[in-house]
């Protein structure tokens, strides 16, 4: 069969390939994102309420309103921001969804796309498959920050979105409320939209999220994105959601109704009496924090680098004392020979860029925890 494939450089992602091979050498896996621990059992019986009661059929393709209600009073709970529930939040079928029907929705043939290395995977083929161009900038070293002045220099006439995403994956990284003053000061020179990919707004360390949602002039040309499945360490829920003005949000719907049409209609019940109580999402980044301390004091008598992270339930290690091994070399070798399964940071830059750092989940129980720090000591 004759085809011409739309993507002939995308591949199987590094979560599947690192997760595969932590299975075939029985490999303790801390490379893909998803905690080992159980969620709430309030949460998993208001589930089970509602399918009893019957909710089993389709939600409303926006998504259930007392869900998107209780959002919007989650938002200016915690960032002291107003939205629509009804014109500016929609659920969809995770965040990544959300990432590629806002894409889909705002870019089209010539679009350039501003994204910053080492940059989540999706961001990327969403955009070409919508016959955009991606525009890559690499982050700061050490601190994984923005280099702004780079920025502005790769503002075109053709550029239309620039994509930021704080706490950042894969390095822990936030963004500060200077970041956001000069986002704001760029994005309306140039007429810029911002999609902020901000899934782990609730995992945060010693500070408060920076939300878009929290700078006027920018709510007013941007999306912000989050996930349920990242806050309430339900991953194989796959149920995000994503805020924008009514103008956008309009568009992003055309797509997402074609994409999925609606979301899982039993757990956006649960949810919707899930988020009534505020304690269920303020306390998260003291329990990942706890997980993290717990795990990089176990690393203290290690030779890896410990590298801060600032957000995220991903701690970065580099082995740059260690190894003279490429990223990927050595987390294959990590996994093969040690028994213990990271990801290459190398693989999130479109240069491949190197720089002898491995990311690893501490979204673990402590006995795993544990395990992966006695192994990485012996290394």
């Amino acid at each position: 069969m004759a085809f011409k494939s739309k993507l002939p450089n995308v591949g199987t992602t590094i979560f599947t390939v690192m997760s595969q091979m932590a299975a075939e050498h029985n490999a303790l896996n801390l490379s893909q994102g998803f905690p080992d621990f159980r969620i709430s059992p309030k949460l998993i019986e208001l589930v089970n309420r509602h399918m009893k009661q019957g909710y089993n059929q389709y939600a409303p393709m926006p998504g259930l309103p007392a869900l998107r209600e209780q959002i919007a009073e989650m938002i200016d709970n915690c960032y002291q921001s107003k939205v629509d529930p009804y014109k500016d939040i929609t659920i969809t079928a995770g965040a990544t969804e959300a990432i590629y029907a806002t894409i889909t929705a705002l870019i089209g043939n010539g679009d350039e796309v501003i994204l910053f290395d080492p940059a989540y995977d999706c961001y990327a083929p969403a955009i070409r498959l919508n016959g955009g161009i991606p525009i890559h900038i690499s982050l700061k070293q050490p601190d994984f920050s923005i280099d702004w002045e780079a920025v502005k220099t790769k503002i075109s006439a053709e550029t239309k979105l620039i994509i930021i995403n704080s706490p950042h994956n894969p390095s822990g990284a936030v963004l500060s409320e200077n970041d956001f003053k000069t986002l704001e000061e760029i994005a309306v020179k140039h007429d810029l939209l911002i999609l902020s990919d901000e899934v782990y707004e609730h995992i945060i360390f010693g500070q408060q999220h920076q939300s878009i949602l929290k700078y006027d002039a920018l709510r007013k040309r941007s999306i912000a994105v989050s996930s349920f499945g990242k806050t309430f360490h339900a991953t194989g829920w796959k149920i995000g959601y994503l805020i924008a003005p009514e103008e956008i949000t309009n568009e992003i719907r055309k797509v997402h109704q074609y994409l999925v049409f609606s979301v899982n209609t039993p757990m956006q019940y649960a949810l919707a009496d899930y988020l009534k109580e505020p304690d269920h999402y303020l306390h998260i980044a003291e329990m990942y924090n706890n997980k993290r301390k717990f795990f990089v004091e176990r690393l203290a008598a290690s030779k890896f680098e410990i590298i801060p992270s600032f957000g995220t339930y991903f701690q970065l290690l580099s082995y740059k004392n260690i190894s003279d091994l490429d990223d990927m070399s050595m987390a294959t070798k990590l996994t093969k020979e040690n028994k213990l399964a990271s990801i290459p940071i190398s693989v999130f830059y479109q240069n491949k860029e190197d720089n002898k750092l491995l990311r690893f989940c501490f979204a673990k129980n402590e006995e795993t925890l544990e395990r992966a720090a006695e192994i990485l000591c012996k290394i």
